[in-house]
């Protein structure tokens, strides 16, 4: 009975260190929150400093190294690519559908800062922010 004591608190010990060390595509698993397997609500795009909210229907989940979603208006698809706290959408592929001018003014937007370049990813309380290196921003909430 005293060995399996020990056992147990050791390894009630080890859990907790080996999590802290442990690391998924090089990033402490405690340092950055989940991104993939979450439907995300795209609240707004930031583009030379000007913010354009989101209409109701965009949307995007990255799971098993692909993003798909609504840019608002127009459905999209596209490889993601996730190292450390970075994120590369490339390869989109889109529907065609014709919206009214606000919708294909922030979906223009949104989709050219997606899929630009590598996005830096900060995340806390069920929120998600991807920045490109020139500033722009995507604003997701947990949807």
């Amino acid at each position: 009975m005293r060995r399996m004591t020990l056992t147990t608190a050791a390894a009630a010990l080890l859990v907790p260190l080996a999590v802290a060390c442990g690391s998924e595509r090089g990033v402490s698993v405690a340092s950055q929150p989940p991104v993939t397997g979450i439907d995300w609500t795209v609240d707004s795009v930031t583009v030379d400093g000007t913010t354009h909210r989101a209409p109701a229907r965009a949307h995007v989940k990255i799971e098993d190294g692909r993003a798909a979603g609504s840019f608002g208006c127009n459905q999209f698809s596209a490889t993601a690519q996730i190292t450390d706290d970075r994120i590369r959408l490339s390869h989109a592929r889109t529907t065609r559908m014709a919206c009214d001018n606000a919708r294909m003014t922030f979906e223009r937007a949104l989709a050219r800062t997606l899929t630009a370049g590598p996005l830096t990813m900060k995340g806390e309380d069920g929120k998600l922010t991807l920045t490109a290196d020139g500033g722009d921003r995507v604003q997701l909430s947990r949807a």
